[in-house]
């Protein structure tokens, strides 16, 4: 007799198949390297609640992961979202900031948070808890505006400043950001390319050295050539009597350098802020950039090359070009 052989069920091979290569997947996956609670952040209860609930998985050295984000292929991305996390900012070594980088995370929280850029979206898809509301916004606002040295109410009392693009006192030496961006008050002659205000009362007018206006007005930033310099000089809004709002105290000047050599890690710019009429630069080491400026510049200006307030489309020689030809 013929015996008749079992035809084997293709769908039940690729299901083992699968299941094996699954299994072999989870040979790779790491679990992610735990790190001690040096220094937790000190805020308002509302305030913690919502950074532990949309934060601290990623921002901290607590994760609160689900089992479905320890496996692999999963885990991978997981966890080096969070090794990238840690790196910009950890809620769980909070101690190693200063009063000024306390407020100026902050302040990239809330500007995350306002442009819906954190949490990641694929985070909340998979953890929809973790999602923002405009009441969690507000909360963080508000405590944010709280921590500036000066208050809105208080600021509009002021004495008059001159206004100017340099402190009132400039140092004799001009001081150097660790990454080696150095200060220099010659951005003063160079031509305004930009200006806007926060929600902390600030004005901030956007200056660019020849090499930046070239590249604005023929639309050249994708990528932005070498040697572009730009400046933010940044005042507290003053209010007059009379309702005219003009610049009032400085409060710093912030450079962005591009070499594209020198800064790979912080995609070719040079990232530098020099605070206060002394110029105190900001960061303690070179890294200090990648560590936190880059961040927000990546998820926020990325379609402008990385810089924010450049203008809409200014390259007056195509507009002529254009206006010609109807």
């Amino acid at each position: 007799m013929d015996t008749v052989k079992k035809k084997r069920n293709p769908i039940a091979i690729v299901f083992l198949a699968i299941l094996g290569i699954f299994g072999g997947l989870q040979l790779f996956s790491t679990p992610l390297e735990g790190k001690p609670v040096t220094g937790k952040i000190e805020a308002p209860r509302e305030v913690i609640s919502i950074l532990e609930n949309s934060c601290f998985s990623c921002h901290s050295n607590k994760q609160n992961l689900n089992w479905y984000d320890k496996i692999a292929p999963v885990s991978w991305a997981v966890n080096k979202d969070i090794k990238r996390a840690r790196e910009v900012l950890n809620f769980s070594e909070w101690e190693k900031y200063s009063p000024a980088e306390h407020q100026g995370k902050m302040y990239a929280i809330l500007n995350m948070m306002q442009s819906g850029k954190m949490p990641l979206h694929e985070y909340t898809l998979l953890h929809p808890s973790a999602k923002i509301t405009t009441q969690d916004i507000e909360v963080i606002r508000k405590y944010t505006l709280s921590l500036s040295s000066v208050s809105p109410s208080a600021q509009n009392k002021m004495e008059p400043h001159s206004s100017s693009t340099t402190p009132a006192t400039t140092p004799a030496k001009f001081p150097v950001s660790p990454n080696g961006v150095q200060y220099t008050p010659d951005f003063k002659n160079w031509k305004v390319i930009s200006m806007s205000t926060l929600f902390d009362n600030s004005i901030r007018v956007i200056y660019g050295n020849d090499i930046a206006v070239k590249a604005v007005e023929t639309e050249n930033f994708h990528p932005w050539p070498d040697g572009s310099i730009v400046v933010k000089s940044v005042w507290k809004q003053q209010k007059l009597p009379d309702g005219e709002i003009r610049p009032g105290k400085f409060v710093n000047a912030q450079f962005m350098v591009k070499d594209a050599q020198h800064y790979k890690d912080t995609e070719g710019w040079g990232f530098a802020k020099f605070s206060g009429d002394e110029l105190h630069p900001t960061g303690k080491t070179a890294s200090f950039a990648k560590e936190s400026c880059i961040a927000c510049h990546r998820q926020l200006a990325e379609k402008t090359g990385y810089l924010f307030d450049v203008p809409m489309k200014v390259n007056t020689q195509r507009l002529i070009q254009n206006l010609q030809k109807k």
